[in-house]
């Protein structure tokens, strides 16, 4: 997805052989390790294109299909895309971006009577070795189990849940960053390892 001319190939492909969607997951990502040097303009524009645009680009060539279908739209993001947290300024960037292009677009289509259900997944760091070598020595959190987070994925998309928060208590973390920001970054401080990441 890092080539702005993928996601139209990808949704294509699947129009041909499928003939149509009924369901569309937006599930891939691009990441740089946690630290300082992720946040020059070539890191920033990469993971916008990966993180972002390329999900736009796959909704708006899948939009036709899933609206015929009365399908679903499931965007998998990351609780960092509520939540700003330190040494992730682009992933952060990307995924606030989604939050507010998948919030506005579920308004558009509501008002337009238009049948097709967004369900925004707000999953935390996942056992997986890639996500793990990026946060390795900047955070403490413990990552959540992959199989898990997928059922709780699957579940959303095929309830049509407008919402979906793995581990769940991310759903109280989101809430807390309204109503007590102060507490909050205190919460999230005692999850980094400022030193390391600093140094990154």
């Amino acid at each position: 997805m890092a080539s702005p001319e993928a996601p139209e190939s990808v949704v294509q492909f699947a129009l041909d052989k499928l003939g149509g969607l009924d369901y569309l997951v937006l599930n891939h990502i691009g990441g740089v390790p946690a630290g300082t040097r992720a946040r020059t303009p070539q890191a920033t524009r990469w993971l916008m294109q990966v993180n972002f645009l390329s999900y736009v680009q796959l909704t708006s060539r899948a939009l036709p299909s899933l609206t015929d279908s009365k399908g679903s739209l499931v965007v998998v993001s990351s609780l960092l895309g509520r939540v700003p947290t330190s040494f992730s300024t682009p992933y952060s960037a990307a995924k606030f971006a989604l939050d507010s292009f998948f919030g506005s677009l579920r308004r558009e289509l509501d008002v337009q009577d238009v049948n097709v259900a967004i369900t925004m997944c707000v999953l935390g760091l996942r056992d997986r070795a890639s996500a793990a070598e990026a946060v390795r020595g900047v955070t403490r959190v413990k990552a959540a189990p992959g199989p898990k987070a997928a059922l709780a994925v699957i579940r959303g998309g095929a309830t049509r849940a407008a919402g979906v928060f793995y581990p769940w208590r991310f759903h109280l973390l989101c809430l807390l960053r309204r109503w007590l920001p102060r507490p909050r970054a205190w919460f999230i401080r005692q999850d980094l390892n400022v030193t390391v990441a600093a140094a990154a």
